[in-house]
């Protein structure tokens, strides 16, 4: 893809034209769709970083320089995230190996990542998995011990664990990029 001028009419034609070569970028190289989920927001890290962008939907959002790598991000006032849809499985035992192996513990690196909302970055900080799960943990096990259920007992529509790790966690255990 070579290097395009743009010439539009109104805003609504230079959002449709850089929506579709966004399309086109992430097509080619086979990078996930930018308007689902946070992705437009993990590519864009990946890059000011130096990351390898994943092209998968599920698992890595990136790659740096001890592998895949976890990204989490919010728009917020303040700098916290949230690791949401948690499978719950049978046993604590067996969410506690799923946790270690496949979910937060697995990746080296998780980067928390505060944007404005005209996509600039506010701050970023880098914790381990090993510490963002033993930060998570007590949290993680209090919503499994109420697994598909609210504080007042009712059903939930969806059982899975979201749990956040705050501003001041963060900031107390991470290590500041930007």
């Amino acid at each position: 893809m070579k290097t395009k001028t743009i010439k539009y009419k109104n805003d609504v034609d230079l959002f449709s034209q850089v929506f579709e070569i966004m399309n086109e970028l992430c097509h080619k190289n086979s990078w996930k769709d930018p308007f689902l989920y946070a992705n437009a927001k993990e590519i864009h890290f990946a890059g000011v970083q130096g990351h390898e962008v994943a092209s998968k939907y599920s698992g890595a959002d990136g790659i740096d320089q001890d592998g895949d790598c976890e990204y989490k991000s919010t728009i917020g006032k303040t700098i916290s995230v949230t690791y949401s849809g948690i499978s719950v499985k049978d046993s604590w035992e067996e969410q506690v190996k799923y946790l270690e192996e496949e979910k937060i513990a697995n990746y080296a690196n998780h980067y928390q990542i505060r944007y404005n909302n005209f996509g600039k970055i506010l701050e970023a900080y880098t914790m381990s998995g090993t510490k963002v799960l033993e930060i998570l943990l007590s949290k993680i096990k209090k919503q499994f011990n109420m697994a598909g259920y609210t504080k007042n007992g009712t059903k939930k529509a969806d059982p899975r664990l979201a749990v956040s790790l705050t501003s001041s966690e963060i900031k107390k255990h991470g290590t500041k990029i930007q």
